[in-house]
């Protein structure tokens, strides 16, 4: 089955999103922010888990 360009489009989108957010979660631990630490780590997570569970959803359906 062939996936559509806008599936794809969306999840490189979130792994973009994802990266930029992994860099913002490292910058933080290193000025010791851990409030700023734990949001990004979680948007980044989230950001992860949607770029890979959208194309995996669209091919089940």
């Amino acid at each position: 089955m062939e996936v559509p360009f806008w599936i794809i489009f969306v999840s490189i989108i979130f792994f973009i999103i994802c990266f930029s957010y992994t860099l913002t979660f490292m910058e933080y631990l290193q000025n010791g922010e851990k409030r700023g630490a734990r949001q990004s780590k979680v948007v980044a997570i989230i950001c992860l888990s949607l770029a890979f569970l959208i194309p995996f959803i669209y091919s089940l359906v």
